[in-house]
């Protein structure tokens, strides 16, 4: 991901636009989108800030509210397969992939293994 362009050449465009020129002809001179410019103007008209907003982040797992259904389901059921769970949280209303039931059950350390030689 790249980094956001400096706050000193955002309020340099600004200004420019606001004296009067026009989107292309700032655009041009400050070698920038003409996107960039009206994104930057709308900003600025809205905050008052040319800031750029918050980049990358945190993303919150959709099943961390179902941790303990599925640590219930697991310790009730240790032969439950990654579709029999996701067929479970269908009927709850909850759509994921399969994928994201066994990425979740990883991270979050619940036993998960299948084992045709142990019962």
């Amino acid at each position: 991901m790249t980094a956001p362009i400096s706050n000193d050449l955002r309020e340099r465009v600004v200004a420019a636009v606001s004296s009067g020129e026009t989107v292309r002809a700032v655009a041009a001179r400050f070698e920038v989108a003409a996107s960039s410019v009206v994104k930057w103007s709308q900003r600025h008209r809205a905050t008052g800030s040319v800031r750029p907003g918050k980049m990358g982040g945190y993303r919150k797992r959709i099943l961390e509210p179902h941790r303990n259904f599925l640590a219930e389901r697991l310790a009730q059921n240790p032969h439950l397969t990654l579709h029999g769970l996701k067929a479970e949280l269908a009927l709850r209303g909850i759509a994921v992939s399969h994928n994201t039931i066994w990425e979740f059950i990883r991270s979050e350390g619940l036993r998960f293994k299948k084992n045709a030689v142990r019962p």
